[in-house]
């Protein structure tokens, strides 16, 4: 499971449509949210939105960062051509948030909904743990919260139970307990059903007798794409605020969002030494984890994963970009790639490996100028058969191959590699 933030857009899309099957008062909300990039036309986005025109609005930046209206980044209750200024004057600018300086380029306006900060603001978050979730609800919401954290109160959801089987421990809302209660079960169940890892609203609020989401930050589990595309839609991961990534880190991401399989790439040194291609999200921590315990970290170029059985292309795809990257600069000592993983459960090694092949083959001679040596180590579905075609193609490539199945153990590779004893 991986944990993939989402924009409060798409998450209050989600939210909204989800409390629409319970809770009349949300039917509708979704369609009043509107997201604001540098390539946004003013006049398409008020031609597709009307009620930009016709209400009260909130604007502020949607990149996966909190407190911002402790860092003044908050337009409230403006019409639209104060709104379109405010995004305008900082669109492209540059702003700090706690320890991390990033870019703005991407805003959220939605209906303002006028409310008292000291005794209206309401705190609700769902957060999944191994065998429970656990829900954390208070009266003392907003940007104080943390301040107030001894008001919150938590109530546990058994991993196999529904929330409705469940007490749920409820602060003082006075008449509107019940209310509230109604809503945050309905919450539960928005959340359980689109694959929710952390799901927090601070604040909601009161509108006459409509209880309002202000603030949303959320998090999903991504291996529930397949189960989720009614739910989610075309649900984007943005990368983190202040995060920038490489256009060979682009692509990769670029192919794990049109394939059902999982693709990840990250350059930690584009001039490192050692570079691993390993197949499973467990394996590449293992294999990252025993080239630094080795005292190689500074060496280490890359880490990332291909798994979830990907298909020939996209492992050709991912290889080369990886053998791209590795080759363009010498190294003295020569350069290693680790082409490991665990023992696949249903990933089918034979076909992935065909892909390999493809790209080692497109840059042979780069690879030999470069004086790479490579190691294999495999297991899974059709691995012998993998392994073999491995082997052979060391016979004509130039390039020295070692090749190991699942009876040598991984960090055994990686020593080998780095010039321990077989």
């Amino acid at each position: 499971m991986a944990q993939r933030a989402i924009r409060e857009y798409e998450g209050k899309k989600i939210l909204f449509d989800g409390l629409a099957k319970t809770i009349p008062s949300f039917k509708g909300k979704s369609e009043k949210l509107a997201l604001v990039t540098p390539d946004t036309d003013p006049k398409k986005l008020v031609k597709d939105h009307p009620w930009l025109l016709k209400e009260k609005l909130v604007a502020k930046p949607d990149q996966l960062f909190g407190k911002r209206g402790k860092h003044g980044l908050l337009c409230l209750n403006a019409d639209w051509k104060t709104a379109w200024k405010w995004i305008s004057d900082r669109m492209g600018k540059t702003v700090t948030v706690g320890k991390t300086t990033g870019e703005l380029h991407t805003f959220l306006i939605e209906p303002f909904t006028p409310h008292h900060e000291d005794s209206e603001e309401f705190y609700v978050a769902i957060k999944a743990f191994r065998d429970h979730d656990m829900i954390y609800l208070s009266n003392k919401g907003g940007i104080y919260v943390e301040e107030n954290w001894e008001k919150v109160k938590e109530t546990q959801v058994p991993i196999l139970s529904s929330v409705d089987e469940v007490k749920l421990n409820v602060p003082d809302f006075g008449k509107r307990k019940a209310q509230v209660e109604e809503f945050v079960r309905a919450l539960h169940k928005v959340y359980a059903e689109g694959h929710f890892t952390y799901l927090e609203i601070n604040p909601f609020t009161f509108n006459g007798d409509e209880i309002v989401p202000l603030d949303f930050v959320a998090r999903v589990d991504d291996t529930g794409a397949f189960e989720c595309t009614k739910i989610w839609g075309d649900l984007e991961f943005p990368s983190s605020f202040g995060q920038k990534h490489t256009k060979e880190e682009e692509f990769i991401r670029s192919l794990d969002e049109k394939t059902g399989a999982s693709l990840k790439l990250t350059i930690l040194n584009p001039e490192g030494r050692i570079w691993n291609m390993v197949a499973g999200g467990g394996a590449s921590v293992i294999y990252a984890d025993t080239v630094c315990d080795l005292g190689y970290s500074k060496d280490l170029a890359n880490y990332g994963e291909y798994s979830g059985d990907p298909s020939e292309e996209d492992t050709y795809q991912y290889a080369r970009t990886i053998l791209d990257l590795m080759t363009r600069k010498k190294d003295a000592k020569g350069k290693v790639l680790i082409i490991g993983g665990g023992i696949a459960n249903f990933t089918d090694v034979a076909k992935t490996f065909k892909g390999i092949i493809k790209a080692l083959k497109e840059y042979q001679k780069k690879l030999v100028d470069g004086k790479v040596k490579i190691y294999v180590r495999r297991g899974g579905p059709n691995y012998k058969e993998g392994l073999a075609n491995m082997r052979k193609l060391g016979e004509t490539l130039g390039v020295p191959i070692e090749v190991y199945g699942p009876e040598t153990h991984m960090t055994a590779v990686v020593s080998m590699a780095l010039g321990g004893k077989k």
